[in-house]
């Protein structure tokens, strides 16, 4: 579920990098002088730009900290319903939220699903959450998926993250999403048998995408970006069951066989990124732990995890808010204490990147009032976009398939 799918943004995104290294970090501290043109929202979470991701990391965010039993603080959770459109949507991020919604500040399937999770959790947000809904519901395919933007083709991540905000929201699991998604699961006997495809290519082939496959057993088992262990069962060793389109049980156990083959050897999934050397992919690899664990796979998913906890620290520390918020999540999923992530507090490190939780702003107020004088610039740049922004960006839930 990391953050950006392939999309107008994406593309847009894609013309900066250019020739851009994937493999170059930067961050706030390291990052070319930032424009002086805007001071960051004080209730955003997060050092750099949020063009690209400014409500899905927010929404991530929040989640993550109710998930712990942590209450943020207020301006965070108004900022992100303040990030609202008229017609219920949202946008990866509005510079002037009560400017009018248009063409030039486009809305997504993504966005809006992830704020409906969050807000949802939070609770007290009734009439934004409906009005996000109608809007959802209203861009359904004829497929009965979602594509990542009004009209887009629908996909496996877009569908999923959406089915996950209406089951968040307390609606039936989707049959008819379900019905899709299980026709994008590779056939066992096939090349990557048992994942799911991102979408299939112009002649309705398939190609295993690791990605895809995470989100789409969530998006099967009526799961949202939080949940916990399924019912504890013997690990699926590989792909099995009859042909044709197999039931939302099959693709789920089946994904989760395929994960579980894929992050067997090194514990890890490798990034996919186009031109890019392979390298572990933490963002993905904490997505399919959670996948499997909600399938009931925790046993396969245990090696994954123990990776993450020796590892994956570092990653998050230079990604931000939502890198620390999947791991928070898998942490969750696994039932494991996501205060003692191999050594790292994950709470107090998602803390550490927004305005202090509602609980310890009392004792904070003197600090926060220092920090907020100073202001955070906008981290704008191709330092940034090549780096750990768009590195991040790219690694998860917004790639297509090859």
């Amino acid at each position: 579920m990391t953050v950006l799918r392939r999309s107008a943004a994406v593309l847009a995104a894609a013309a900066v990098i250019g020739a851009a290294t994937p493999a170059v970090t930067a961050t706030a501290a390291d990052s070319p002088s930032p424009s002086a043109s805007a001071v960051l929202p004080s209730g955003l979470f997060g050092r750099t730009d949020p063009q690209y991701d400014g409500v899905w990391r927010q929404s991530l965010a929040l989640l993550a900290q109710h998930t712990v039993g942590v209450t943020p603080a207020a301006k965070a959770v108004d900022w992100l319903t303040g990030q609202q459109c008229a017609n219920g949507a949202y946008a990866a991020f509005r510079a002037q939220p009560d400017a009018a919604c248009g063409a030039k500040v486009p809305v997504d399937t993504n966005s809006t699903a992830a704020a409906v999770q969050a807000l949802t959790a939070l609770g007290g947000h009734d009439d934004a959450v409906g009005k996000a809904l109608t809007w959802l519901k209203a861009q359904r395919n004829k497929d009965g998926g979602w594509g990542y933007t009004p009209g887009s083709p629908s996909d496996t991540n877009s569908t999923a993250v959406v089915t996950g905000a209406l089951t968040a929201a307390g609606e039936s699991p989707d049959k008819a999403a379900g019905d899709l998604l299980a026709t994008w699961s590779v056939p066992c006997g096939k090349d990557g048998g048992g994942a799911l495809a991102y979408q299939p290519d112009k002649k309705g082939g398939l190609a295993a995408n690791a990605d895809a496959t995470a989100a789409g057993v969530l998006g099967v088992l009526g799961k949202g970006f939080v949940t916990t262990a399924g019912k504890t069962a013997a690990d699926a060793p590989a792909c099995a069951g009859l042909g044709g389109s197999p039931a939302p049980a099959d693709v789920a156990r089946n994904g989760a066989a395929y994960l579980a083959q894929a992050t067997h050897a090194k514990g890890y999934l490798l990034s996919a990124l186009a031109g890019a050397k392979a390298q572990p992919d933490y963002g993905n690899t904490a997505d399919a732990v959670v996948a499997m664990a909600a399938q009931g796979s925790t046993g396969s998913a245990q090696r994954p995890y123990a990776w993450l906890e020796a590892h994956a620290a570092p990653w998050a520390k230079q990604s931000g808010p939502a890198a620390w918020a999947e791991l928070i999540f898998a942490a969750h999923a696994m039932g494991a204490d996501p205060r003692d992530f191999g050594g790292t507090d994950l709470v107090a490190a998602l803390a550490a990147t927004g305005p202090a939780p509602a609980a310890a702003r009392s004792g904070e107020k003197a600090e926060e009032k220092k920090s907020s004088g100073a202001g955070l610039w906008w981290i704008v740049g191709t330092g940034l976009v090549a780096g750990v922004g768009i590195g991040f960006l790219l690694s998860g839930r917004r790639k297509r398939q090859p």
